[in-house]
Formats: structure tokens, C-alpha cells, sequence
């Protein structure tokens, strides 16, 4: 099954939605979600009941949200972190694009990736 996202708060620019979606990604975002300013655990507990991975720039709590729920056994449909938010628009959806291309959603369960591997 392939890859559907769901965009953090502060990844969910209108122009990377918009790209993504052109390019046959489905996409949702918090504020589509009607999920702004609720907590990161809440943000991946619902993108997980959706079958999403989420994608954020907020690296350190994701992170060590990862480590949580896999030390505690709990699972997650996945999350993509970008730890360089100078990344151009157009950077973050080529390589948000291969990463949907070469991994299937059920690859990504409990699995933490790091956009900058995907250059």
C-alpha cells in the first residue's frame, strides 16, 4: 500500500501540499485535520488511526516520541523528520517523493526517517 501523509503544523505549507497532491501523493494536514495546537503524541496517535505518516520539522520531540513508543511497545504508522528547515519547498517534495516512491506504508510502521536520507 502506498504511502499517505499527514503534515505536521509547521511542514504544511500550501505550495508542498499542493505539489505533493499533483504528483499523486494523498496528503492531509493538521489544519484540514482540524488538529492544530494539539500535542505531538496526540498528532501521531491520529495520524496513526488514519494510516499516515506523519512529516515534521520538529525533530528532537518526534524523536524521542519514536523512542517512547517503541520502548513502551506501542506502534506508529510512521514519521519523517526534517531536521534542516532551510530545505526549499520544492527539495523537501523530491525527496518526500522518492521516499513515497521506494517504501510502502507497511515498511514504514514504527519507523522513524530522516528526509535528508532521501537526497
Amino acid at each position: 500500500m502506498k504511502i499517505r501523509l499527514y503534515l505536521d503544523e509547521d511542514t504544511m505549507s500550501a505550495a508542498l501540499v499542493q505539489g505533493l497532491r499533483a504528483g499523486g501523493i494523498g496528503v492531509t494536514t493538521t489544519q484540514e485535520a482540524r488538529m492544530r495546537q494539539r500535542p505531538d503524541e496526540e498528532q501521531l496517535r491520529y495520524a496513526t488511526a488514519q494510516g499516515r505518516v506523519i512529516y515534521t520539522f520538529n525533530t528532537k520531540d518526534f524523536t524521542a516520541l519514536h523512542t517512547r513508543f517503541i520502548e513502551q511497545g506501542l506502534s506508529h504508522a510512521g514519521i519523517v523528520v526534517c531536521p534542516d528547515r532551510r530545505l526549499s519547498i520544492g527539495e523537501q517534495m523530491r525527496r518526500l517523493s522518492v521516499l513515497v516512491k521506494h517504501t510502502d506504508a507497511a515498511d514504514m510502521k514504527d519507523r522513524l526517517e530522516f528526509l535528508s536520507g532521501w537526497g
